[in-house]
This record gives structure tokens, C-alpha cells and sequence, in this order.
């Protein structure tokens, strides 16, 4: 299927490791133009690099999201350089576990006022985007978090406070031709990730967390940019305040 994405140019919060990566290699296979950023300037230089050679151009920036003014000053200096932002993919979290003050704050600020500080920079460039290609998007990823609770964990209230966020901006911005939905994902599995650490330094938690996946494993971060990426192209045109679950029928919980 051709998802219509080939030139178009997308900005990806967190994309040089796990699920942000996926997403942005995944768009640059597909034709699309790609910014990342990270806070590490080795690995944004390994990604971009890995990204050029995918054909496409490609830029990166060693950007702490955290940094209001600093996230807003590098989205604006995308969009001036690549012409253009057609989609804006917020995938940096913090996963802070904890329910004191700090792992609240730490939430807080890398999940939700990054997600909240780079739509308000590239929702210019969207909107443009939208008015001269008759779409936009805007994608968030979230998590199955957001619906469950053992404890009270900052972790699964700020995922919640993002899927709540895209169904208000869907709505919003509707008449515009910006979209916006959300990705939530289950437990993912990659090299140097969080359950990759599990395994080696929990063995017997990580198999008992295996043992409750009815599909016998857990997502690849694949998995999650491929829905990623199809929501945010023109063949989801009519998807908008959406959270797509990636959990392989993990949690029971009906989605209605």
C-alpha cells in the first residue's frame, strides 16, 4: 500500500533509540524528509547519518525537551530549513516509575510539556501543511499505562493526560486539516531499553511478564512505528482522536 507520504516532512521528538528510531526510519523509507532529536549529539550524528543514507534528507538537533524555548527554537528552525512540517511525532518520555514529587515532575515535563511545547511550534507549519496538502498530522506516543493501575505511579496518569490532550486538539483543529491521535503501546522490547534491563537484572519478573502476553512476546518497536506511521500518513486522513492500542491483546480492557 502506498501511503502517500513520499516529500512530505516530519519532526520526531526522541528518535534515536527504540520506538522514536523506528518511526523516524520507517517514515524516511517511505520518501518522507526526516528531523530528530535527542539529547545525546553522538547519537542524533548516528541516526541522521543512517537516515541521509536512506536517501532522504535528513537533520537532527541535541535538544533537552525539557527546555521550553530551546524545543520551540529548533521545530521553528526545521520548519525554515526543510520548507515545511507535515508531521509532528511526539515520542520522548521520561518513565519515571515513582509516585513522589520528582518522578511526577519528571513526567510532567518530558512527556506532556514536550508533546504540548513542539505542537505549539509546528502547529504553523501543520497548519500551512494542511491548507496546501489537505492534511496534517500530529502523533503521540502514549501508553497502555494510561488505563491501568496496581499503584499510584506518575507514569500512567501523564500517558493519560496526552491521550486526553490529541482527542482536544482532533477536535480543535478538525476544520484546519490537522489531526491528531495517539499510539499506545504495551511492553516493548529492544536492546538497551527498559525491559531488555529486566531481563538481565530481574529474570524471574521478566518471565512472569512474559507469561501474560497471550501472543507469547512483547511489541518490537517495529510494531509500534508501523501504526505510527500509518496514522500520520494521508491514508488515515479521516482518523482523528484516536488512541490506537499496540499491546497484542495484553489487557482485557474493551476499547469503545
Amino acid at each position: 500500500m502506498d501511503l502517500k507520504l513520499a516529500g512530505k516532512k516530519a519532526v520526531v521528538l526522541g528518535g534515536t533509540r527504540g520506538i522514536g528510531r523506528a518511526v523516524a526510519d520507517t517514515l524516511a523509507e517511505e520518501g518522507v524528509d526526516v528531523a530528530i532529536c535527542a539529547r545525546k549529539a553522538d547519537q542524533v550524528t548516528e541516526a541522521v547519518d543512517a537516515l541521509k543514507a536512506k536517501g532522504v534528507n535528513a537533520t537532527g538537533g541535541s535538544v533537552d525537551v525539557t527546555d521550553g524555548d530551546a524545543l520551540k527554537n529548533w521545530i521553528a528552525s526545521v520548519g525554515e530549513e526543510f520548507g515545511g512540517i507535515d508531521i509532528l511525532v511526539s515520542n520522548a518520555g521520561a518513565m519515571a516509575q515513582g509516585g513522589d514529587e520528582a518522578a511526577w515532575k519528571q513526567n510532567f515535563d518530558l512527556d506532556v510539556l514536550a508533546a504540548v511545547n513542539g505542537f505549539e511550534a509546528a502547529e504553523p507549519f501543520l497548519r500551512e501543511a494542511a491548507k496546501t496538502n489537505g492534511d496534517a498530522s500530529f502523533v503521540i506516543i502514549a501508553s497502555i499505562a494510561a488505563a491501568t493501575a496496581d499503584n499510584a505511579s506518575s507514569y500512567g496518569p501523564m500517558k493519560a493526560t496526552l491521550i486526553h490532550m490529541a482527542k482536544g486538539l482532533a477536535r480543535q483543529h478538525a476544520k484546519r486539516g490537522i489531526r491528531a491521535n495517539t499510539v499506545s503501546p504495551g511492553a516493548v522490547y529492544f536492546e538497551g531499553g527498559v525491559w531488555h534491563q529486566v531481563e538481565q537484572n530481574m529474570p524471574d519478573f521478566f518471565k512472569q511478564t512474559m507469561a501474560g502476553h497471550p501472543m507469547g512476546r512483547m511489541a518490537s518497536p517495529q510494531d509500534v512505528a508501523d501504526a505510527a506511521v500509518f496514522l500520520a500518513s494521508p491514508r488515515s486522513s479521516y482518523t482523528s482522536g484516536s488512541n490506537l492500542i499496540i499491546d497484542g491483546a495484553a489487557i482485557n480492557r474493551v476499547n469503545y
